[in-house]
């Protein structure tokens, strides 16, 4: 197996000259591990003694603690570096001067879930902003696209749904590192803040994140395994629903069902050629907190079989079609509020589009859904291969 160093390894391997005698803060989570399951913050305090000044937090907190949507962080000080943390998803979701006044170079070493709503980016974007206003500068410690970096899949976000899980038009799943959508953000989506990018060494574009050797630590609560992260940019289209996305269980987005679902005309619903790369398995499952809490489930646990044929969001939305139209009685979107935003449908912020939810709504053709999705991508492709930096 190809031994792949992190961003975060080759600082530590070799320093950069330009942070001597600099203050420098770290933007982590406990997935910001090195191979020998070393966390960021300590090998940085070795690397830098004395210059590592603060932390950041994104959602779920600096612990990965907080298991569910608009659940808040406090600030807080790291008791084991006596240093102070900020939360970045509390008060405020983009770092205010104070915050950043006790550091010259922010730090990022946050692992990424590869599918446009996962917040950790734009928690990055703001952090990119505020470092452009406030005269900082940001190196990236790049990792792993969990999900590959070759297949790119979905709708490009519509800039009227843009949040906070969707702040700039790019597809479901992105095909990028976190260091490739920083300098897309940073350089087409004009941001222009100083960054630069502490590339991975040998990482290749086809690689799932189960090809690294790497250890996997869950970024977020409801991502424990790197298999939730590969079904994760279809299955997270159920939040937007009454359908329980698997939270409350030990298989998050892997698993979904609710009381009422009919597990025949449901799985018979999906076309042979969606479900390539992917068997559904027939599950019963009671969720012991969020949607149906305590009350037995029916659904599916998505198997992924070959992550290469694999399409997730498609899977979903085919499942999602096939739910919808055949239990319109029981079935319901899940109203407003979501991630900060108070009047748009949940499932349109979600997907990037009503037009998505309108089109299931009607029981139309997904194929032709998805063909008209196609020049936006290979607008997209021609854009995002603009700033790969591995082959």
């Amino acid at each position: 197996m190809t031994i792949v160093k992190t961003g975060l390894e080759t600082l530590i391997e070799n320093p950069l000259p330009e942070m001597k005698n600099k203050k420098l803060g770290l933007l982590c989570n406990p997935a910001s591990i090195s191979r020998d399951i070393n966390h960021a913050r300590d090998l940085l305090i070795n690397a830098f003694p004395g210059q590592v000044k603060a932390m950041y937090s994104p959602q779920h907190g600096f612990f990965a603690e907080k298991q569910d949507n608009m659940i808040e962080s406090d600030n807080m000080l790291d008791h084991k570096a006596g240093i102070p943390v900020f939360s970045l998803y509390g008060e405020t979701r983009k770092p205010t001067k104070e915050m950043l006044d006790p550091i010259d170079i922010l730090l990022v070493d946050l692992q990424d879930a590869g599918t446009r709503v996962y917040t950790f980016i734009y928690t990055l974007s703001y952090c990119m902003e505020a470092a452009k206003e406030f005269h900082k500068k940001v190196f990236i410690l790049d990792r792993p696209n969990p999900i590959g970096g070759k297949i790119v899949e979905g709708n490009i976000l519509n800039p009227e749904y843009a949040s906070f899980v969707g702040r700039f038009p790019i597809p479901m799943r992105h095909g990028l590192t976190i260091g490739e959508i920083a300098l897309l953000f940073n350089e087409f989506f004009n941001i222009h803040c100083d960054l630069s990018i502490i590339r991975m060494k040998n990482w290749k574009r086809d690689m799932i994140f189960q090809d690294t050797g790497l250890p996997w630590v869950p970024p977020s609560p409801n991502l424990p395994t790197p298999t939730s992260a590969m079904v994760y940019p279809g299955q997270v289209i159920w939040e937007g629903t009454n359908i329980s996305e698997g939270r409350g269980t030990t298989q998050p987005f892997e698993i979904f069902g609710a009381p009422f679902l009919d597990l025949d005309t449901i799985g018979n619903a999906v076309p042979d050629d969606v479900l390539s790369g992917a068997v559904l398995r027939p599950v019963v499952f009671e969720p012991t907190s969020n949607k149906w809490s305590n009350r037995s489930c029916t659904g599916f646990q998505i198997h992924v079989t070959d992550p290469k044929t694999f399409r997730p969001y498609r899977l979903s939305l085919e499942l999602l079609k096939a739910v919808v139209n055949h239990h319109r009685n029981e079935f319901q979107w899940k109203s407003p509020p979501y991630e900060y935003e108070f009047k748009k449908m949940p499932f349109d912020l979600i997907s990037g589009d009503e037009s998505i939810r309108k089109a299931i709504e009607k029981n139309q053709n997904l194929d032709r859904m998805e063909t008209s999705w196609k020049k936006d991508i290979q607008a997209f492709l021609s854009l995002s291969q603009q700033y790969h930096l591995y082959s």
